[in-house]
């Protein structure tokens, strides 16, 4: 949380009174806002001049490669040059830079299967993006980038599953929140070793708050992170410098390129909590879509994201639909952009009008109706929403009418009663729910109704914990014995950091929670602590 009183950046103040509200909200309005604010030219890309990429002494692939959204015939492949990453610009000059990139169908590039050039722009923090089509479906690649003297690291992706195709089975790993401050990413290391086709990462990619010299709990002594990373992301120059730090670490570099990711943001990677145009601390709203505009322009140049994804100004579509054959659709939501304001102050509360007013809404109207009707037309086995927030009554003490967190769907129960009152008119039989955000690992059976132990199962939700938010944390933590009495559709209940991979298969799914006891020292081992299935057409998880 911002301290009270601290003043935004000036910049940022001076946009916001720069351009009045009603012009901001405009395309060209807060296009020029985010030119404003972060000196970008509202020219575009193509008046930079052009760098010769053999004056690049040092290694430019330092925050390592990505994919990214794999479809049946296509791939996004994603890289950033900086030399320097910890310096304002990486390092570069504000040239464009021309980058060679090739995808092969073997790990020593000896047959290739594509191959071709694109341009690191200064305007986009010198990354690349290259949609790379005409695939064959269901195959594995390997990528590479070369720019001068300098050849990145070997990435490994995929193919989806022919589109209509019956696709016999599918793992995937969800991951989430991940605080640099609180410690190593020792779960990526582990991840990247593992055996999955997709990884979800599932919100919290980076945290807004100040990372001290030491790394936080981290406790560096080999090294001193620059001053800068001390304070709170505000600018656009601010939230670049920070995906630099996040994506230097050697374990997260290893998962993105052992794997394709499919993202999408929670709270953090802009500030804690907000809620559409409303911040945590109330700030005016143009004031606060200026930093919202920041912080999704990097998050997008920052992440293996295709075209429609980029944001224009403060407003970006995340969410999106991807398919895996007939076997599962994917519908990745964003409960964030567009959610009303949580209720009754966003403190823990008891069920109320405010909770239950059908007006409220934590997608937003377009994006619930996009879901709804993805869901009538879909022929997948398996309806997978990969999204933020808590979606199961989550009841947070055993009294007679329980608090519950008003920032989850508990706090927008009218939006959850639509979206399921949207799964029964499609039909579906194996809804599945996967969230981030609590720091904790869940297993639930979602419930026709929350109060009634008996009432039908109706989907299966699991919840990823934490990469390494909330330091090393425990296998019980202090409120287990409380949720777990109070919650009868909570099935499992870890504190651990780690993340969960699930077996998508023609007759049953399958869950595996994986943990590490610490992430304040590195080189932590994994275990499984738990395993569960739910039988496909009989939802309800069952230990494995």
């Amino acid at each position: 949380m911002t301290p009270a009183g601290q003043q935004h950046a000036p910049e940022l103040r001076a946009a916001a009174r720069h351009l009045g509200r009603r012009r901001f909200l405009t395309v060209t309005g807060a296009a020029a806002a985010l030119a404003f604010a972060t000196n970008l030219p509202t020219a575009g890309v193509a008046g930079a001049a052009e760098l010769d990429a053999r004056r690049i002494s040092d290694n430019p692939f330092t925050l390592g490669v990505a994919s990214g959204d794999p479809l049946p015939s296509s791939v996004l492949l994603w890289t950033r040059l900086a030399p320097a990453p910890y310096e304002p610009g990486g390092g570069l000059p504000a040239e464009r830079v021309t980058v060679h990139w090739e995808l092969a169908h073997d790990a020593r590039f000896r047959r290739v299967a594509r191959r071709g050039t694109a341009t690191a722009h200064p305007e986009f923090s010198h990354t690349v993006h290259v949609e790379v089509d005409h695939l064959e479906a269901g195959r594995t690649y390997y990528f590479r980038f070369r720019t001068g003297k300098w050849t990145s690291e070997t990435g490994r992706t995929r193919t989806a599953p022919a589109t209509g195709s019956r696709a016999g089975a599918l793992t995937l790993a969800a991951v989430s929140c991940q605080a640099y401050h609180d410690g190593y990413f020792t779960a990526y290391k582990h991840l990247a070793q593992d055996d999955v086709d997709v990884v979800f990462h599932l919100g919290d990619y980076l945290y807004e708050y100040a990372v001290n010299a030491v790394g936080g709990a981290r406790n560096y002594t080999d090294r001193t992170l620059p001053a800068h990373y001390n304070k709170e992301t505000q600018t656009l120059e601010d939230y670049r410098l920070r995906y630099a730090l996040y994506k230097s670490d050697p374990d997260l570099r290893a998962a993105h390129a052992a794997h394709p990711f499919v993202v999408t943001w929670d709270d953090h990677e802009a500030e804690n909590n907000y809620a559409d145009d409303i911040s945590e601390n109330d700030d005016p709203p143009a004031e606060f879509l200026l930093r919202r505009a920041a912080a999704y322009r990097a998050y997008w140049e920052n992440q293996p994201l295709r075209r429609p994804q980029l944001p224009n100004g403060p407003d970006a579509q995340l969410y999106r639909r991807l398919k895996w054959g007939r076997l599962a659709q994917f519908d990745i939501l964003d409960t964030r952009q567009y959610r009303s304001d949580q209720a009754y102050g966003d403190k823990a509360h008891v069920p109320g009008p405010e909770t239950d007013d059908p007006a409220r809404t934590i997608t937003g109207a377009t994006q619930e109706r996009w879901l709804i009707d993805g869901w009538r037309r879909s022929h997948a086995l398996w309806n997978v929403v990969p999204q933020q927030v808590t979606f199961s009554q989550r009841k947070l003490d055993l009294n007679a009418q329980a608090k519950l967190s008003m920032d989850a769907w508990d706090g927008y129960r009218a939006s959850r009663q639509r979206v399921l009152a949207g799964a029964k008119a499609a039909d579906l039989e194996n809804l599945m729910v996967l969230t981030g955000d609590v720091h904790v690992g869940y297993a639930f059976d979602i419930k026709a109704d929350f109060d009634d132990t008996s009432s039908r199962t109706v989907g299966t939700e699991i919840v990823a914990t934490s990469i390494a938010s909330g330091k090393d944390g425990a296998d019980r933590p202090a409120n287990w014995d409380t949720y777990t009495r109070a919650n009868p559709h909570l099935k499992f209940y870890n504190g651990r950091r780690g993340y969960v991979t699930v077996s998508l298969g023609r007759d049953a799914a399958r869950a595996d929670f994986k943990t590490i006891d610490a992430v304040t020292v590195p080189g932590a081992p994994i275990k499984t602590a738990a395993s569960f299935v739910t039988e496909s057409g009989n939802p309800g998880l069952r230990p494995a």
